[in-house]
Formats: C-alpha cells, sequence, structure tokens
C-alpha cells in the first residue's frame, strides 16, 4: 500500500518541540535575511546564520525630545543588559574608518553628516562583535522618517522602539537646568540632580546645545515635526513611556517594556494546566476556557472513572486502588493522560488539563512524556476560602444540582431537607486535601517557573478574564543575562 495514502498523523511532540526552540521564528529570521542580505550562496549563508549561538539579543532603539532623558535611560538599559550603547557622539569617538574621519570633518565644517554615511556607520558598528554577541541599545537616532526607512532598508530594525514623553514646558525647565561633566558625559540638573562630589561639581559645563528657552523651543519643533513620522515606521513595536517621573521608575517602566513579547505569527496550539487547592475553582475555569476556545477539557479524575467504567485493561489495573481508596500509581495516570493528550482532537484544538501533575515527579515524567504545557496557571485561595466552599455545599440527590447554605441555598425547605452533603466535604477530608497540596506545591511552582499566580478568591468570571489575559498575550522574556 502507498503509505501517502494513509493518514498521517504528526507526534504532538512535534509541535511541542518546535514551540519550544521557536522553529517558526527561526525561518521567518532565515528567510528574511536572506531577502535583505540577497546572498550570492544561499545555503552557506543560512549554515553561517545557524550556527551563531544566540540570535535573540536586544536590539532597541530609545527616542524622544530632548531633555526628556534619552542618554541617561540609555546608559542604564544598557548597563543593565550589558549591551552596546550606541550613539551619534560615541560612533565618532570610537570609530577610527576613513567614515568615521569624513564624518568629523564635515561636522568641523558646521554641515549636516548626509543620511547615508550614518547608516554606514551604524552598519559597520552593528557588525562589531560586542553588538553581534550581546546587543544593543541605540539611542537618539534615527531623528526622522526617512533615516529610519534608511535603516529598514539595510536590514536595521529595533524589537523593541521606547519612546519617552513629557510636557514641553518639563522638557524646557530641565533643559535650562541641565550641566554636563565633560570628563564622564554624565549628565547632571542644578535643582534636580546636582552631584555631591564637589570636584564633579567643579568640572560642570552648560551643554553645548545650549540651555536657553529659545533654543530649547527650537529643538522641540524640529521634534515634534519628524515624532509622528518616526513613529509610524515602528508602530508595531512601539511603547511610549511618560518621562515626567523620577528615573527610577521611568527606568522600571523601560525595562517592563523591553520584557514584553510581541505576538508572534506562529501557529499555537493551547496546552494548559490549571494547579489550585481542592475548591479553587479549577473544573469551572477549564469549562469556561474549552467553551470558549474550543479547546478539550481533560480532567485525570475523570479518566479514571472512564477508565474503569469502560473495564479497558487499564481500568481493571486501576480498580483495586479505587476500591481500597489508595493513590493510583503515577505510570497508570500517566498512561491515560498520554493516550488521551495523543488523541487527534488534542493535538489540533490543545487541551486543559486539571487534577495532574500534583507533584514536582509527575509534572517531570509528564514533560518527559512529550506533554509540556505552554501555560500554567496557579489558582490561589486562602485556606479559609475553601472550606467555606467546600464544607457548606450540598447536593440534591433527586435532580443532581449543587447548592451552598450562603450563595446559592435551596429554594424550598422541601428540597432542603432532601439535599446532602457528599462525604469529601466533611472538614477533615478537606483538610486532608489541602495538606497534601500545600506539601508539594512549592516544588511544583519551582518546576514550571513560568507559572502564572492568580487571585482565584474571587468571582469566577473575573478569574477568567484574568486567564484569558495571560492566555492570549506571548509570556515576558527573561531579560536577565546572567
Amino acid at each position: 500500500m502507498d503509505a501517502t495514502k494513509r493518514p498521517l498523523r504528526i507526534p504532538p511532540q512535534f509541535a511541542t518541540y518546535a514551540q519550544k526552540h521557536e522553529l517558526f521564528e527561526l525561518y521567518r529570521r532565515l528567510i528574511s535575511r536572506l531577502l535583505i542580505d540577497k546572498p550570492d550562496d544561499p545555503l552557506n549563508f543560512i549554515l553561517e546564520e545557524l550556527k551563531r549561538e544566540d540570535d535573540d539579543v536586544p536590539a532597541i532603539i530609545i527616542q524622544g525630545p530632548p531633555a526628556s532623558g534619552k542618554t541617561t535611560i540609555g546608559k542604564m538599559v544598557s548597563s543593565k543588559l550589558r549591551t552596546a550603547h550606541i550613539t551619534q557622539q560615541l560612533l565618532l569617538e570610537d570609530d577610527v574608518s576613513p567614515l568615521a574621519a569624513k564624518a568629523r570633518a564635515i561636522i568641523d565644517k558646521k554641515e549636516s553628516v548626509p543620511m547615508d554615511l550614518w547608516v554606514k556607520l551604524i552598519q559597520a558598528r552593528l557588525k562589531l562583535f560586542d553588538c553581534v554577541k550581546k546587543g544593543w541599545v541605540m539611542e537618539g537616532f534615527p531623528v526622522n522618517r526617512g533615516q529610519a526607512l534608511a535603516l529598514q532598508e539595510v536590514g536595521i530594525a529595533p524589537k523593541h522602539y521606547v519612546i519617552l514623553e513629557a510636557p514641553d514646558t518639563v522638557l524646557i525647565e530641565r533643559q535650562m537646568g541641565k550641566r554636563v561633566d565633560p570628563e564622564t558625559q554624565d549628565v547632571y540638573h542644578t535643582t534636580f540632580d546636582y552631584p555631591s562630589n564637589p570636584e564633579v561639581e567643579k568640572r560642570l559645563i552648560e551643554p553645548p546645545e545650549g540651555c536657553t528657552e529659545d533654543e530649547m523651543t527650537e529643538r522641540l519643533v524640529l521634534y515634534h515635526r519628524h515624532a509622528d513620522g518616526l513613529k509610524q515606521c515602528y508602530q508595531k513595536f512601539a511603547k511610549t513611556i511618560n518621562a515626567d517621573q523620577p528615573k527610577a521608575d521611568v527606568f522600571s517602566q523601560v525595562m517592563t517594556a523591553l520584557s514584553t513579547k510581541h505576538r508572534s505569527l506562529a501557529p499555537h496550539t493551547p496546552r494548559i494546566v490549571l494547579l489550585g487547592p481542592t475548591g479553587s475553582g479549577k473544573s469551572v475555569q477549564a469549562a469556561l476556557l474549552a467553551s470558549k476556545y474550543n479547546i478539550i477539557s481533560v480532567s485525570s479524575g475523570q479518566l479514571v472513572k472512564e477508565a474503569i467504567a469502560n473495564e479497558s485493561k487499564i481500568g481493571e489495573a486501576i480498580k483495586p486502588y479505587v476500591n481500597r481508596n489508595m493513590p493510583i500509581p503515577d505510570n497508570l495516570i500517566l498512561k491515560l493522560l498520554e493516550d488521551r493528550l495523543s488523541q487527534i482532537d488534542c493535538v489540533t484544538s490543545g487541551w486543559v488539563l486539571r487534577g495532574f501533575p500534583r507533584t514536582r515527579e509527575q509534572a517531570e515524567n509528564l514533560s518527559t512524556a512529550g506533554y509540556e504545557p505552554n501555560r500554567v496557571f496557579c489558582l490561589d485561595v486562602p485556606n479559609d476560602s475553601v472550606y467555606e466552599r467546600l464544607t457548606l455545599r450540598m447536593a440534591d440527590p433527586v435532580t443532581g444540582i449543587m447548592y451552598h447554605t450562603l450563595y446559592n441555598p435551596p429554594h424550598s425547605s422541601h428540597i432542603k431537607d432532601r439535599c446532602q452533603r457528599h462525604p469529601d466535604d466533611s472538614d477533615e477530608a478537606v483538610q486532608q486535601r489541602l495538606s497534601a497540596y500545600n506539601a508539594y506545591i512549592e516544588e511544583l511552582t519551582d518546576f514550571y517557573k513560568r507559572a502564572q499566580h492568580i487571585n482565584a478568591d474571587q468571582d469566577p468570571h473575573t478569574v477568567f478574564e484574568c486567564i484569558e489575559s495571560m492566555l492570549v498575550n506571548q509570556l515576558p522574556s527573561n531579560l536577565d543575562r546572567d
């Protein structure tokens, strides 16, 4: 038989591997580099690109009006991420090439450096080892739409474009008090940030661009003329930060923006694990997720019941443990999950799993089997709320409707009299389940380092909105390069 005529199924582990190693982004990067560089030997070019150890390095442009703090924030970001810091001044000071000499000669004549010359200087700088290996932070360039487009034509585009904004009156006040240390090029302010070292204080000079109100107004008019055009060039990854606040707050917000990943075009299949104590609402949230996003809700407890009811081979192996109220071995539960998660509906639509894993060992076994979640949500509920939720609930044996003494009491005394409480909702049983959960949750969240904690002690739909917001957005990047 022709093998191509059979229904060929891709193992679910392939999707996990592709997402973990960002293969879709790798293909996108290789194709874009081919189109930009147009090498004579594409195959060798691709091989060289694949040999690069780390392409996920920072590529940041920090822009803003004069006196918005671009230099200060640029230095702080560059120091934090240990990247190269690139400015027009540093380009000309550090570069000894003929191109830099030509640019310096033009500046000495009080003329503007041509745009193509700036682009060549930046292109040469970004090819140096420190930029390739560690990344770069560019500050104050490009200054207009034409320069931005020229950089894009040669394949220079940032991953983040940060705009520092503040009212013009604040910027004028800042500039009038601005002072510069000519030895270190550090920036100070006569009112807000005066140096504590007397030696530094003696060295301070006014910046070469001037500090008068008229000079600053002219520069602000020039900036606002080009600001909208610049933002349009980088609108897909631009982030505006309010610079009219303390320096530490601006830096913190900039770092938060830099840790945010942009939405990927790669196919995304949700693989969700819900963690939380008994009574935290995992079943409700799984049902809401399954209903809205058409993913498969998988419960380890339900799988056990189905296996026993179907009298399958694995169900027969599990039945003695259930009858004796003993813990079911991990290998049997894992076998049930492997059979369910490998079915075509889970592979194509995604899944949300609850009830498993409960320990770090179970999480490791699940990951080893190739079923690694791309989102882990931990529903946090105080113990008092858990007791209130579980010990006061009851069920009507006739209709099967669940009631709660406080939140959803029976509608009549007749119904109330026939309602029964499940043995698992007794104080002792709830305490036992909570103790088992608290004993392992810390090591479980240590394994799932990117688990996101949610306050589940609120309305279920509010909890769902929190989960949804974290589900549809990319996980933040880890900018710690230690």
